[in-house]
């Protein structure tokens, strides 16, 4: 049996393989036996397994003696906003974010409704791999219960965030594809509580997905042509835990998931000014949105906790990843599709501009992300080797190795998970960033 892959956020696995009901109940207790009285919150995203993985999550924290409320299907980032409704001591959901339907996982969240840190997502693993649960006697036994209502509380949130009327007086056709996950619960509320037109496509949350879940230009092609042909103003597809946001423009063009959080930060920052926080692989459009506007910008390692760490050290009005996920701490700490889908309708009512034209105005720039395999004893010279080539730029090591020029930037670092390095890097030219790649790879397999 193959392991599963674990972060200090969660795991994943292969369901039956390397991810078992034996490693969900040991996990999910290494997880609960240090965190102080109350309840657990366990949601999943809609994936075929994922009801038979929360039946053995709840019955294993209760076999613990841990209170436990059952959320049944929700988006991750309504599993934050549940945590904190119902004053929960943490929460699971159970989820494999983008990976194929094979795949399962469990994501761990703190009694603040985020996603846990680094340093106690650390002590998870070490005590998962020390040994098995201390199960408690018959009448100490938890209990289970279900949670009613999982969705009415964010949207009041997101709605909050945003000026429904005039979003409303637009009227505007939309297409969301959940593409069988867990966004359409919150999404098709909100978004015909904001006066839209939806087409739906994906709709329930049964994880049979209609194309590979990343919600990638290559994986969406049969969802761009669906844009204009049902006269929609702008296309939201969403990963299958609805944590990411990609966006489809008019006319059916690709915008992708990087121009989800710029368009927002443009957004959020002509509302008010202040820190913006996003991790050192995301566009720089962030950072020249910031600029632009007078206010701070911060870059984070990789990865939604150290993101949420650095936005609460600088009190950041708006955060997030490229990868489509916006965070907004008006509604939580936790990256979200249905805040980013809120921001974009309140951004084009609000200019009077179709979305093509809010990405059109943004600055222009080409990322390419490539990754070579080296063996795990050689990674960190290799990435010496990739610093001693490039004197000329600014080194960052927060996470990996950074280099930025004017106007572009690489990034060197090596995967939690796989003896790989990926090397990412972005330019005004596709030509420029795939040379900036190609010229660091060669490094490294010299060195």
């Amino acid at each position: 049996m193959n392991e599963p892959i674990i972060s200090v956020s969660g795991l994943r696995g292969i369901v039956g393989d390397s991810l078992t009901p034996d490693i969900a109940i040991r996990y999910a207790c290494a997880f609960a036996a240090p965190l102080p009285p109350g309840p657990l919150v366990v949601t999943r995203d809609g994936r075929s397994t994922g009801s038979m993985l929360a039946s053995v999550v709840c019955g294993g924290l209760a076999a613990v003696g841990r209170d436990v409320i059952d959320a049944d299907v929700a988006a991750t980032p309504t599993t934050g906003i549940l945590v904190r409704q119902l004053e929960a001591a943490g929460g699971i959901q159970i989820s494999a974010s983008h990976n194929p339907r094979e795949y399962n996982g469990l994501k761990l969240f703190s009694a603040e409704g985020r996603v846990i840190p680094q340093d106690s997502g650390a002590q998870v693993i070490e005590r998962y791999r020390e040994g098995q649960p201390a199960w408690v006697t018959y009448e100490n036994i938890g209990t289970q219960s279900t949670c009613a209502d999982s969705i009415s509380r964010h949207c009041e949130l997101v709605l909050a965030t945003v000026d429904v009327e005039r979003i409303r007086r637009r009227r505007f056709r939309v297409l969301l594809d959940s593409n069988h996950g867990a966004g359409s619960l919150v999404g098709l509320k909100l978004l015909e509580t904001l006066g839209c037109h939806v087409t739906l496509l994906g709709g329930t949350p049964d994880g049979q997905f209609e194309h590979t879940p990343e919600p990638t230009a290559e994986n969406l092609a049969s969802v761009l042509a669906a844009v204009p042909a049902h006269r929609c103003d702008v296309g939201f597809c969403q990963d299958p835990d609805a944590d990411r946001l990609a966006v489809i423009d008019e006319a059916g063009r690709y915008l992708g998931e990087e121009y989800t959080l710029a368009i927002c930060a443009e957004h959020r920052l002509r509302q008010q000014p202040g820190p913006i926080v996003t991790n050192c692989a995301t566009s720089r459009m962030a950072q020249d949105i910031a600029e632009k506007h007078g206010g701070a910008y911060h870059r984070a390692a990789v990865g939604e906790a150290n993101v949420v760490d650095e936005m609460l050290r600088r009190q950041a009005v708006l955060g997030g990843e490229g990868n489509g996920g916006v965070i907004d701490p008006r509604v939580g700490l936790v990256r979200d599709s249905f805040v980013g889908m809120a921001m974009l309708l309140d951004a084009m009512a609000a200019r009077e501009l179709p979305v093509s034209r809010l990405a059109d105005e943004l600055p222009r720039y080409e990322i390419v992300k490539t990754k070579a395999v080296i063996p795990r004893a050689r990674i960190a010279d290799a990435i010496e080797a990739v610093a001693g080539r490039f004197t000329d730029a600014e080194l960052d090591r927060q996470d990996g190795l950074r280099l930025d020029w004017p106007g572009k930037w690489l990034l060197v670092r090596a995967s939690n998970t796989e003896p790989i390095v990926r090397a990412i890097a972005e330019a005004p030219t596709r030509d420029e960033a795939e040379r900036l790649c190609r010229e660091a790879q060669s490094v490294m397999a010299a060195g």
